[in-house]
């Protein structure tokens, strides 16, 4: 259970490393419904070519934080907010683990 835990979070840290990724999160946050944007708007909000915002969009789709939707001869891409719940809640339980280790290394430290 922990180890699956671990390899999850381990997963959205590397995903979130990269920080065009992290920008276009970022960006995809801010859309709400209709305003869903495509990989051409994407690429120029980002100032990065179209080929890289896909590539990027295929890794954040791979943990399920992106989604697509055929609009017309265009996907427009979105947050998942389901999964970008989970990504949160992993990420807070990282550093929750991290906190409750550092609190228990003081109260030793304390003790002794």
């Amino acid at each position: 259970m922990i180890k699956e835990k671990t390899e999850e979070q381990a997963a959205v840290f590397a995903v979130l490393s990269d920080p065009t990724r992290l920008r276009l999160v970022k960006l995809l946050c801010r859309q709400r419904g209709p305003r869903a944007l495509c990989v051409n708007a994407l690429a120029n909000l980002l100032g990065v070519t179209q080929s890289a915002v896909s590539q990027h969009l295929r890794i954040l789709k791979s943990i399920g934080l992106v989604k697509g939707e055929r609009r017309g001869y265009h996907i427009h891409y979105f947050i998942n907010s389901d999964a970008l719940e989970r990504c949160r809640n992993l990420v807070a339980a990282t550093l929750m683990i991290e906190e409750s280790s550092k609190r228990k290394n003081q109260a030793e430290i304390i003790v002794q």
